[in-house]
Parts: structure tokens; sequence; C-alpha cells
């Protein structure tokens, strides 16, 4: 078995830089970490690695301190990765990064299942999972909090999907691509063994002249569908501060009760 995991880099924190030109994030200002959801689609590979054998690809886009996130991801366990990375694919909209990311996996190949986390943690889009698995022509299923069963023989997945109002059991051919939330496992820690490794691991760096048949004008912002034309905090509101007091919390609530009911509030 071979499974692709699609992890994301993001902000460690909500204090992040807009830039003014092209209204990005600036992410070199900030620490980064794996994107929160993408732990559990490594975790649950590596899980499918213990039981059926085969190895794991992690495969990340993003500036070059993203490779700092894959050398994580290997630290876990991953077998080996690879860097999306190049000034042509900044700025990249959800489906820009599905098209880039579903050539690098063309690329690499010989995949049985491609897994990531059901959104990103600075977006919350939950699109680039499902636009790869467009992209590649392959059955995708979204929020996944079970693998049931995975049956390479017969080339069948099955798994329990989240709904709204419960669950449902899918069964779908492999390969596939699934995303799947934070009830499918607990992530493990890295251990010091595979830290070292991780540290010393070649993890090759691919740029469009890398991934054959690429269109490069369907690249980046450049070629990216949807734009963002303004960011902006909203001004905060005019608000006056009116406090009812009384001996007891009886008497505030009376209080304020009496004066929601003077102003028909309610």
């Amino acid at each position: 078995m071979h499974a692709i995991v699609c992890i994301k880099s993001v902000p460690e924190t909500t204090e992040v830089r807009i830039n003014p030109e092209t209204n990005t994030l600036m992410r070199s200002e900030v620490g980064s970490i794996i994107n929160p959801f993408d732990m559990y689609a490594i975790e649950e590979a590596l899980r499918l690695r213990e039981r059926h054998g085969g190895r794991v690809t992690v495969l990340t886009m993003g500036p070059p301190q993203a490779e700092k996130e894959l050398r994580d991801a290997i630290a876990m366990g991953c077998d080996d990765g690879v860097f999306l990375c190049s000034p042509a694919f900044a700025g990249s909209d959800t489906w820009a990064t599905a098209y880039t990311l579903s050539r690098a996996i063309q690329k690499i190949g010989n995949y049985d299942l491609i897994l990531c986390g059901k959104q990103a943690s600075d977006g919350d889009t939950g699109q680039v999972g499902p636009g790869i698995a467009g992209q590649l022509g392959i059955p995708q299923v979204t929020y996944i909090s079970k693998i049931m069963s995975l049956e390479m023989d017969e080339r069948r997945l099955v798994v329990r999907r989240l709904l709204e109002e419960g669950h449902e059991l899918v069964a779908t051919h492999l390969p596939a691509l699934i995303t799947v939330l934070k009830e499918i496992n607990t992530p493990r820690f890295p251990t010091f063994r595979r830290i070292r490794r991780a540290a010393r691991l070649e993890i090759p760096t691919w740029t469009p002249d890398d991934l054959s048949g690429i269109e490069p004008e369907l690249l980046g912002l450049e070629g990216s569908p949807t734009r963002v034309v303004r960011v902006f905090a909203p001004p905060r509101p005019d608000r006056e501060l009116e406090w009812f007091d009384g001996d007891t919390p009886a008497q505030a609530a009376t209080a304020l009760a009496e004066r929601l009911l003077a102003e028909r509030l309610v």
C-alpha cells in the first residue's frame, strides 16, 4: 500500500500580516506548524501502513520555510516527502493549489490512497482535497471519522462518514482520496530516532520544471480563478455600557429585566 498525505504549513499564531499588494498572507514573518487537521491524516496513514505494509509519502507546497513541516511529518513516521517550492506557486487559491498538488501526485505515481485533513485552519474552505480528486479523476469521500476496512486485494475501501444528522457507510474503489476528521484518531508524537532521521533525510524540491505537462498559466496568483480583492478589519461600533447593580444577583437581574421590558426588548 502506498499512501500519500497532503499537508499544509499554516501560521502558528493568529497575529499575521497581509501583503497590501497581493492581499495574501505574509507567511515568512510568523512561525508555522503542520495544519492541525492534517496531523490526523498523517496518523491514519501510518496506522494503515502498520496494518497493511507499504509506505507513506508526505507532500506539501509552500514557501522555503515549509520544509520544516515535511520533516516534522517524517519525524512522526512518514517514509519520505516531496516539497513543491517555487515563486511560481505563490498566491495560489484552492483551485490552483489542487491543480499543482495533483500534478505532483501524478509524478509520484503508484498510489493507492490520498489522505488530507478536512480543511486548513487558515482558510477553512475544505476545497483542496476534493479539488485534487477532481483533477486526478478518482473517487473522493469527505469527513471521514473511521476507516472500517481496506481490502488491498479487492481494491476496496469502506469508511464511516460524518453527516449533520448522523453517519453513513461508504464503499469505494482504489485509488481514492479521503479527508479525515479529528475524531478518527489521536496523532502520535515524534520519537528521537525519527527526528534524527528526518533531519538527515534528503527531501526533493520540485518546481514547475519538474512537473511534466503542467500549464504555467494555471499556477500561482495569476492562475487562480478567485482573488482576494480587499482585506480590512471592520470598524468597532460605538457602544454604551449600563451596569445593573443590586445587593444580590436576584436584585440585579430584576433591574435588568425591568429595563428590558421598559425598552420593549423582550
